[in-house]
């Protein structure tokens, strides 16, 4: 059978063994959720409720704060104890955020319209975009907008992202074993919207139930489940869409200048849910796993639920935890405290036990950087240009062509932190030149 792929990239241990076969489970809503107004890409949303509210779950809680944003809903049933700032882990820093204190079970505010077959592009759009859809692979960009691309692109593929090739996460294997069927008419909807005539759901051979449960669903649709090989980062956007489709989007470009949208398969299920069933966007599901977690599992829990509660559910953490990972150990943000709450992109939570610290050497110039670099670059050469402050020589190297996946950093044998110096270089470069030369 073939196995679709690109050049480049790694094997990391895979330890999916943990959660994989653990069905997802319901946490019960936990008596306060803490939302951030920023719990999306772009501007963060502006609240539109106050101290000592009262809301019902699935009240619109905060409106868009620019055209890239979106809005929020509340998780719970409950009245709004305050509106404070808290530190947020993607950003580094205090912002606002609702906190909710549920008061009652759920007394749900659905979405209004009108059965979704009879709805116009335009009119599902405005659904998506009112039920607070963001990507939930963890880039949380508002998905009204990616499914909207401007006048002059024709899009003519969609794809899934079920490659999940981040190592310990299992959510995603996970809903397309449970719920494919709510994932397949979630393609349907999306392939009415962009107006395309074929999809591809992409899944990695190391869920070959998920990919023969698929193949089953869309034996006679438009909707064509691919295998792809297992390896990092095989889900990343312009890897996966040029072993799917041999298409190699540009550098400083979009999967739509190739004619190509990317959808995660949870941001897909939430659109049916949204179009469908009319539930706004108040809950997720992710992993809860490592070494360090003593029953590592696959959760639906609301936004807004802290780590703390979460790792409770999960039955608390090991004696010898040492690292704790919002989302998967590759691309994941390293966090030291239990009290952050989750965000819509909030894909796992991994907690490893303690290992010895790498001794980090000089490099060595064994070019293992270069050949696992799924861009194409030299990881190593920009890590140099980058800490002598050659900015404009970096660039000229490829340096805004990295997608961070953090390949080079883990085959170094050096323990190189190339990543961490190449988002810094990024940063200066965007702040001395405003992104431009």
């Amino acid at each position: 059978m073939k196995l679709l792929t690109f050049k480049g990239g790694t094997h990391p241990p895979e330890k999916k063994e943990l959660a994989k076969d653990k069905a997802l489970l319901r946490m019960d809503p936990p008596q306060f959720v803490y939302v951030f107004l920023s719990n999306h890409a772009g501007a963060p949303a502006k609240p539109v409720v106050k101290e000592n509210d009262t809301v019902k779950t699935g009240q619109i809680i905060g409106e868009p704060g620019g055209f890239i944003s979106a809005y929020l809903h509340s998780p719970v049933t409950g009245v709004v104890r305050k509106i404070d700032k808290l530190y947020h882990p993607v950003q580094g820093r205090p912002m606002e955020a609702i906190v909710i204190e549920r008061t009652s079970e759920d007394d749900w505010q659905f979405l209004d319209h009108s059965e979704w077959e009879s709805l116009s592009k335009e009119q599902l759009l405005e659904v998506i975009k009112k039920a607070g859809i963001v990507g939930l692979g963890g880039a949380m960009f508002p998905t009204h907008v990616k499914l909207n691309p401007p006048a002059g692109k024709t899009i003519d593929t969609f794809i899934v992202n079920g490659a999940e090739c981040e190592p310990y996460l299992t959510v995603d294997h996970r809903l397309m074993l449970e719920q494919a069927e709510d994932l397949v008419l979630g393609v349907k909807i999306v392939m009415k919207i962009l107006g395309t005539k074929k999809a591809y759901i992409g899944v990695e051979s190391n869920k070959m139930d998920a990919y023969e449960h698929l193949k089953r669903l869309c034996s006679d649709s438009s909707i064509e489940v691919v295998l792809l090989r297992t390896k990092y980062p095989q889900g990343a956007e312009k890897q996966l869409i040029y072993a799917i489709t041999d298409r190699k989007v540009p550098v400083g470009g979009l999967p739509m200048d190739v004619g190509v949208v990317v959808q995660n398969v949870q941001t897909v299920i939430a659109i049916k849910r949204a179009v469908v069933d009319r539930k706004p966007l108040i809950e997720r599901a992710l992993t809860i796993t490592g070494e360090a977690i003593n029953n590592p599992m696959n959760v639906i829990a609301r936004i807004g639920t802290t780590i703390q509660q979460l790792v409770d559910f999960a039955g608390g953490l090991k004696e010898d935890a040492e690292k704790l990972i919002m989302g998967g150990p590759m691309t994941g943000i390293a966090v030291n405290r239990l009290d952050l709450p989750i965000l819509k992109g909030t894909s796992g939570i991994t907690v490893l036990s303690h290992e010895a610290e790498p001794i980090k050497k000089p490099c060595i110039r064994c070019t293992k950087c270069v050949v696992s670099c799924p861009m194409g670059l030299q990881p190593y050469l920009l890590y140099l240009l980058g800490n002598k402050r050659k900015y404009d020589q970096a660039v000229e190297e490829g340096l805004m062509a990295c997608i961070e996946c953090g390949v080079c950093a883990y085959v170094c044998p050096s323990k190189i932190d190339h990543v961490r110096v190449i988002k810094l270089t990024k940063k200066v470069y965007q702040a001395l030149r405003g992104g431009k030369k």
